[in-house]
Formats: structure tokens, C-alpha cells, sequence
């Protein structure tokens, strides 16, 4: 039976915390239980940012979380995936100073088993 969009915004608010904790975490094996092996990052500044670059910051220390929190506002599904849309806030450091962010946020996932991982985090700076 298709879930109505109030009940898959609810399922995916779930799903996008536990994403969102495990960013904090600033863990690359916590990040990695949430996403694909293929998984990769597009943002305004770097593009396409593959995962092995977003873990490399990581490990450098270069960008660093402390709070994420993202509102689900759209959800669509077709078939096996389903693409997320909402509202994102975060706040940390980029090489060494504070950052944070006010984002348009589309994550696409993949059901994998019991679990949706995520394959594809798009982010739109929000207009001031």
C-alpha cells in the first residue's frame, strides 16, 4: 500500500535525522551506515563532491559539525527511490572558522533491504 505524503514526510524526518546525528558525529563510519557507497555531495562552491573528498576534510579536521537539523517539506517516491526535499540548518567549522548554513536541501535515496541510504545530498544556499 502507497503511503500518503504527511506519512512519508514523517518516515523521512527519521531518516534525515539519523543522517543529520551522524554528520555530527564528524564519524566517517557513522556517515557511511546513512549513505551509498556512491554517494556524493553537490554544493554551489565545489560541485560534485565525491565522498572520498568529503571524508578527506573530515579527517583533516578542515570541516567540523556541531548541530544539523532539517525540516522534510516534499517527498516523492518512484519506485525504490525517493527523493527529499526540505530545509536545512547547520553550524560548525571550515578550516578553522566558524560556519554556518541556511540550505535548501535535496537528499535522493535508495531502499536497500530494510533501509534507505542516501546516493545523491544536494544543497541550495538560501537566499537572504
Amino acid at each position: 500500500m502507497a503511503m500518503n505524503e504527511p506519512d512519508l514526510i514523517s518516515e523521512f524526518q527519521h531518516v534525515e535525522d539519523n543522517f543529520n546525528r551522524a554528520v555530527v558525529t564528524n564519524d566517517i563510519s557513522e556517515i557511511k551506515k546513512c549513505i551509498t557507497s556512491d554517494w556524493v555531495l553537490v554544493d554551489s562552491q565545489g560541485g560534485i563532491i565525491p565522498q572520498e573528498r568529503f571524508f578527506e576534510v573530515l579527517k583533516q579536521g578542515l570541516l567540523s559539525h556541531w548541530a544539523m537539523s532539517k525540516e522534510v517539506l516534499r517527498v516523492k517516491m518512484y519506485g525504490g527511490v525517493a527523493l527529499v526535499t526540505g530545509r536545512g540548518q547547520n553550524t560548525g567549522t571550515w578550516q578553522g572558522e566558524p560556519m554556518e548554513a541556511d540550505e535548501w536541501i535535496t537528499d535522493v535515496y535508495k531502499k536497500d533491504g530494510d533501509e534507505w541510504l542516501c546516493v545523491l545530498t544536494h544543497l541550495t544556499p538560501v537566499k537572504k
